[in-house]
């Protein structure tokens, strides 16, 4: 086959024309602000958690894997074979299978490992970087629960929550805010999702340029940054609600942060 000059123009100004398109629709993404050289809490080691599990609600669903991302020493990963089968949607997203686990501890030692874990930084005051705490937190609160494993102290976790604080500085003008997503608007790698100590890792890079950021952000001291936090989840919690009381969807609770509050609250 032949190709003459004609045809080959044609081809590198077809070629020129898609470059410069996806030029200007880069030059049009939203970028984060640039790196400053603040103090802030971002300039202290953080650690991470993130957990793989059976499905989407906290209070009823299992852990099947986690990821302990240290501050100081190595990290630690984990299987935990929950004693109930893994729905299938649950493992398409994370391929994490009953053969996988089968021979995987079960959860009283695995969530003891992560309770002990936890209470170690919070004996030292380290802050905790978890991506949409109310979900990983609540559950495993749940979980400590349902295999008599004893509570953390709470009251004194120091929690860095990436989606809660972008909701926070954003106030959701830029749609979905997906772990893979705020990922990418900070340019934070994060080559596996779905997978938790990719998670956990990409999490606190995200925690890290927040931090970097946003000065307003970093100016606040961990327990400081909590109350903030307690704030704009309640806020986005009532901004999900205005639009839910009109549409009869199910409602947010403003209270649930770092926690569910039907865990918290007095029986």
């Amino acid at each position: 086959m032949r190709i003459n000059k004609y045809a080959l123009a044609g081809i590198a100004g077809g070629v020129a024309v898609a470059i410069a398109i996806s030029r200007r629709v880069a030059e049009r993404q939203p970028k984060p602000p640039p790196r400053g050289d603040h103090d802030g809490w971002h300039r202290a080691p953080l650690a991470s958690l993130d957990f793989e599990t059976t499905g989407i609600d906290p209070l009823n669903d299992r852990v099947l894997s986690y990821a302990l991302i240290s501050d100081v020493g190595p990290d630690v990963n984990g299987l935990i074979n929950p004693g109930i089968p893994i729905p299938a949607s649950s493992a398409e997203v994370h391929g994490i299978t009953d053969v996988l686990l089968a021979d995987a501890p079960p959860p009283a030692i695995g969530i003891a490992i992560v309770v002990e874990w936890v209470q170690q930084l919070i004996d030292r005051g380290v802050g905790l970087v978890v991506f949409n705490a109310a979900y990983d937190l609540s559950m495993l609160h749940a979980e400590a629960t349902r295999w008599g494993v004893p509570q953390p102290d709470w009251d004194r976790l120091l929690v860095v929550d990436p989606y809660v604080i972008d909701w926070g500085i954003l106030r959701g003008t830029l749609g979905s805010r997906k772990l893979t997503d705020v990922a990418a608007y900070y340019s934070v790698p994060l080559d596996n999702a779905h997978d938790a100590a990719a998670d956990a890792r990409a999490a606190r890079g995200v925690a890290y340029e927040v931090g970097a950021r946003h000065p307003y952000v970093a100016a606040n001291t961990l327990v400081e940054l909590m109350a903030r936090q307690r704030s704009w989840f309640a806020d986005r919690a009532e901004d999900w609600n205005a639009y839910a009381r009109t549409v009869d969807r199910p409602l947010n609770d403003p209270d649930g942060w770092p926690l569910a509050s039907v865990l918290t609250s007095p029986t």
